[in-house]
């Protein structure tokens, strides 16, 4: 009897768990709202510059992901004024759960686990009012030579995790890589080769129907970058450089 009365209170709360996260994305994508997203910075590399640029950071360094969500969405016909509003959190001192070396489905799920309740947690102190979205951007020194670990975003938690350079001059790059990430908490799918990193077409090029195709003037978001040749391409330097296409507004529900 006790047993049962166990296994009928874990159903119940896993249902409850799963009617609410339902509920959440429901909600995040019917754009009736702005959606709150709080963007946390961490020291990747425990770098003295890494901590000088996370000082140094401002709301307003981030306002490009504002304005490009905004313009895509009344481009689909939003008439939603500002369907995101960006809040920059306080620097957090634990690194997230790595990733599994050998992904695998058993190991992916656990993973997800780790980093949903990870990101619960280690904003605990400083969120009176949880935001839709969490988006942890790890900044790393901007050595020559140093290659990022790639970034991340889950749709069930609608957690982030997002590698940057600690510099200036990858704010803008780095703001590609946080819209890129929040979107897949959203529901949007990469449309990029996982064997090299290209767009693929149609779906992964901004304008697929432009004459010549190359080169693109604009990467396609979940593209992730500006398509210059069948075998050519590259990150764009700012969301003024970036679109959303048809099918990832469709799997956002921009588009009805």
């Amino acid at each position: 009897m006790i047993k049962a009365v166990r296994i009928s209170v874990l159903l119940l709360t896993l249902f409850f768990v799963a009617v609410s996260t339902w509920l959440t994305q429901a909600r995040s994508t019917d754009w009736n709202n702005s959606l709150w997203v709080k963007i946390y910075p961490i020291n990747a590399d425990g770098s003295a510059a890494s901590t000088q640029h996370i000082e140094d950071l401002e709301l307003h360094h981030f306002e490009g992901i504002e304005n490009f969500l905004a313009r895509e969405a009344e481009r689909y016909g939003s008439r939603l004024q500002q369907p995101v509003r960006i809040e920059l959190g306080l620097q957090v001192n634990e690194q997230p759960p790595e990733l599994p070396t050998e992904p695998k489905l058993l190991s992916i799920m656990a993973w997800s686990l780790k980093m949903r309740w990870w990101a619960a947690t280690v904003t605990d102190g400083q969120d009176d009012i949880e935001p839709d979205v969490r988006i942890f951007v790890r900044y790393h020194r901007p050595d020559f030579g140093v290659t990022l670990e790639n970034s991340v975003g889950l749709q069930k938690g609608m957690v982030g995790i997002v590698n940057g350079y600690a510099s200036r001059g990858h704010r803008g790059t780095n703001n590609v890589i946080i819209a890129h990430e929040f979107l897949h908490t959203l529901g949007a799918t990469d449309k990029y080769s996982p064997l090299n990193g290209h767009p693929v077409g149609p779906d992964g090029i901004a304008e697929p129907d432009r004459q010549p195709l190359y080169p693109q003037r604009f990467a396609e978001i979940m593209g992730g970058r500006i398509a210059l040749s069948e075998n050519d391409s590259e990150i764009p330097s700012s969301l003024r450089y970036a679109m959303i296409g048809a099918l990832t507004a469709s799997e956002i529900n921009l588009i009805n």
